[in-house]
């Protein structure tokens, strides 16, 4: 059958040549005579995997020296208690920007361990918008800033990074990641699950400043300290070998694209044109602020639950899949990851239209613009 559309916002498409290299080496991987899911995770290929898989990422986004590039398990839902168990000082706060449902998440896991409060929230908007931080201000008892740097479900992004003083911000970057170029340096951690932008469920990335390991109580277990695995090169376990191996070959391919740069602006171009045509639409509307508005996960909406069904069932007849937007929110939801090709977004608007003259839709209320 022929491959649909696929909208998912995780875990996502993944890139088509991507998948045709794992398969022709799927049962002999790098020559070794072996599949790389039957292969030790101590073995020299595998290890060759694996350093080639952080060298290049560390190439793709120019990370420094002074950090460490770890892969992990349990999502980026179990970073949500490994950072305050690594990073919250004793008589300490961590400071969280909410700006939706992850986000929100992350902080009552982080209330588990110690104290926190909240630098800003955009929840009485419906996290429709990033919230200001103008009048925003952090102790000198604050071990970390937290953010999100991407909200999957609302489809909104942070554009300009918190700065306080010398106080680490963290980012759960895990639908943004390598979609657009960043400064590592401005962050303390990085984390990020791999299933919508770098490789298949089942991997965590973690880029962590190297000062800011150690610093976990002697009491947490040991597989939640950062230091196990960054002493051990990611190998203190058996870790995910096959999520591992796709995600080098996900950032071969990226590199094969001309890199980040080349990345960002397909994806800008991907977005504009979907944006384009919700607010020019006389059906379709965007619930999010337009400078608030996310280059990966693209929600919108009619005016009424019954025309966005209908729409969902003939997107679906038409090849794209997916679009169904979280039960919080509604509507519909078109994830464009760094995999969605230009011509899967242009089938997208092409439905659109197409849906728009079967209903006869008149001029509506268009794109929020505040």
């Amino acid at each position: 059958m022929d491959r649909v559309v696929n909208f998912s916002a995780g875990p996502s498409a993944l890139p088509l040549e991507v998948l045709q290299r794992a398969q022709s080496e799927l049962i002999n991987t790098h020559q070794s005579g072996m599949s790389v899911m039957e292969m030790s995770h101590r073995s020299k290929t595998f290890e060759r995997i694996l350093h080639e898989a952080k060298d290049r990422l560390k190439k793709l986004l120019n990370i420094p020296d002074s950090y460490k590039i770890l892969f992990l398990q349990g999502g980026a839902s179990l970073q949500f208690s490994m950072i305050p168990l690594n990073l919250l000082q004793k008589d300490h706060e961590a400071a969280y920007l909410i700006t939706g449902s992850w986000s929100k998440k992350a902080l009552a896991e982080a209330k588990k361990v110690g104290k926190t409060r909240i630098l800003a929230s955009s929840e009485e908007d419906a996290f429709r918008s990033i919230p200001s931080l103008t009048n925003a201000s952090v102790s000198p008892a604050t071990s970390y800033i937290h953010v999100t740097g991407n909200n999957t479900i609302e489809g909104t992004r942070i554009t300009e990074v918190p700065k306080f003083g010398s106080v680490p911000v963290v980012t759960d970057l895990s639908s943004s990641i390598l979609s657009e170029k960043i400064n590592v340096e401005d962050y303390g951690l990085i984390y990020a699950g791999a299933q919508k932008n770098l490789g298949p469920s089942g991997v965590t990335l973690a880029i962590i400043r190297e000062d800011l390991i150690g610093q976990a109580d002697q009491e947490i277990p040991t597989m939640l300290d950062y230091a196990t695995h960054a002493k051990a090169n990611s190998l203190y376990n058996t870790p995910p070998t096959f999520g591992i191996y796709m995600v080098g070959l996900v950032l071969e391919w990226i590199e094969s694209l001309g890199g980040i740069e080349e990345i960002e602006a397909r994806n800008h171009k991907k977005a504009s044109l979907l944006y384009e045509a919700i607010d020019s639409s006389p059906l379709f509307f965007s619930p999010v602020r337009e400078r608030d508005r996310s280059l990966m996960n693209i929600p919108f909406k009619t005016e009424n639950s019954e025309t966005d069904a209908a729409f969902l069932q003939w997107a679906d007849s038409q090849g794209l899949v997916e679009l169904k937007g979280h039960r919080s929110v509604g509507g519909m939801r078109a994830s464009i990851y760094n995999a969605m090709p230009y011509d899967g977004v242009e089938r997208l608007v092409d439905a659109m239209t197409k849906f728009e003259q079967k209903t006869n839709a008149t001029p509506g209320r268009g794109g929020l613009k505040l």
